[in-house]
C-alpha cells in the first residue's frame, strides 16, 4: 500500500431527478443528526454501506479513500438519498495528509464528531504459518495498526479539544480466537486484530476523561450483493450461532448506534456483529 496520494476535499454533486431528500423532520429524529463523520475506506463495500447509513441517520459524511472513482460512486449514492457527502482522495497511511484533512473538516464543518477506519490491511489467508513469508504475516499488523493509529490520533486531537467524539475501528474478531488450519489458515489476521483491539483500549483510557469514546466492531463474512466470494463465505453459516452471516445493514446500523448519543456508555469495548461466528 503506497503512502502517497492527493488530498482533494470536494463537495459531491446532487444527482438524479428522482432523489428524495431527507426532510427536516426525519433529520430531527435521526441518530446522528448534526454530526460530522469521516469514513476512511469509504470506497469499499463496507465503507459505502456505512456512509449510506450514517447519512440517512443525519450525519454529514466525509469520504476518504485512495480511488476517486469508487469514492464518487459512494458519494452519488449518498446524494441520491438526500444526504451530504464530501470526498477526499488520500492514503490513510500518509500522516500529513490525514492530519491536514481532519483539520480542514473541522474548519469547514465546525467539528469532527465521528471517525471510522474501514481501510484494508492486505491480509493473506489460505497459507499455513509454516509456509508463509514473513512480510505476508506481518503486513496486516503493521498496516492495520499504522492506519488506525494515524487516523484515530488525527481525530482524537480535535475531539479532546471539543470534549466529545467517537472513534470506531473494525476487525474480524480473530484476535482472542483461533481457527484450525484444517478449517482455514488465517495467516496474520489474528495477531493483527489483537493489536488493533489493544490499541483501541489504550486510546480509550487516554481520551475518555476528555469526553471521547473509542470502540471496535467485530464482524466476519458479511453478506454483500454481487460478492465474488459469496460462495466461499457460505461455510460460515455452519459456524454461526445464528446459522447465518451478518448482513451489511446489521453492521452499519450497529455502528450508527455506537456513534450516537444512545451509545454514549460504550467505550473501550468490542461489539460483536458477527452473528456468533466469533465469540469470546
Amino acid at each position: 500500500m503506497g503512502r502517497g496520494g492527493s488530498d482533494l476535499l470536494l463537495q459531491a454533486p446532487r444527482v438524479g431527478a428522482q432523489a428524495k431528500p431527507i426532510t427536516e423532520d426525519q433529520r430531527m429524529g435521526s441518530l446522528l443528526n448534526g454530526k460530522n463523520a469521516i469514513i476512511y475506506g469509504a470506497g469499499g463495500r463496507l465503507g459505502r454501506g456505512v456512509a449510506r447509513t450514517f447519512a440517512e441517520e443525519g450525519a454529514r459524511v466525509f469520504l476518504v479513500g485512495r480511488t476517486e472513482a469508487t469514492l464518487r460512486a459512494t458519494a452519488d449514492e449518498v446524494a441520491a438519498r438526500g444526504g451530504q457527502a464530501h470526498l477526499a482522495v488520500l492514503d490513510a497511511l500518509d500522516e500529513q495528509a490525514v492530519e491536514d484533512h481532519a483539520r480542514r473538516v473541522v474548519e469547514e464543518a465546525g467539528s469532527l464528531d465521528v471517525s471510522f477506519n474501514l481501510t484494508s490491511r492486505g491480509d493473506v489467508q489460505g497459507t499455513r504459518l509454516l509456509d508463509m513469508a514473513t512480510e505476508d504475516f506481518l503486513r496486516p499488523t503493521l498496516v492495520g495498526l499504522r492506519s488506525n493509529f494515524i487516523t484515530a490520533r488525527a481525530a482524537a486531537r480535535h475531539m479532546v479539544e471539543r470534549g466529545s467524539g467517537v472513534i470506531l475501528m473494525l476487525n474480524s474478531g480473530s484476535g482472542p480466537a483461533w481457527t484450525p488450519p484444517e478449517v482455514w489458515p488465517m495467516g496474520g489476521t489474528g495477531p493483527a486484530d489483537a493489536a488493533t483491539e489493544s490499541f483501541m483500549r489504550y486510546l480509550a483510557a487516554e481520551v475518555g476523561p476528555r469526553g471521547v469514546r473509542v470502540a471496535c466492531l467485530w464482524t466476519a463474512g458479511v453478506a454483500l450483493e454481487d460478492d465474488p466470494l459469496d460462495a466461499a463465505k457460505t461455510m460460515l453459516n455452519g459456524l454461526s450461532m445464528l446459522r447465518k452471516r451478518p448482513t451489511l445493514h446489521e453492521v452499519t446500523d450497529t455502528a450508527a448506534f455506537i456513534a450516537s448519543e444512545r451509545g454514549s456508555g460504550i467505550t473501550a469495548s468490542i461489539v460483536n456483529v458477527s452473528s456468533g461466528i466469533t465469540a469470546h
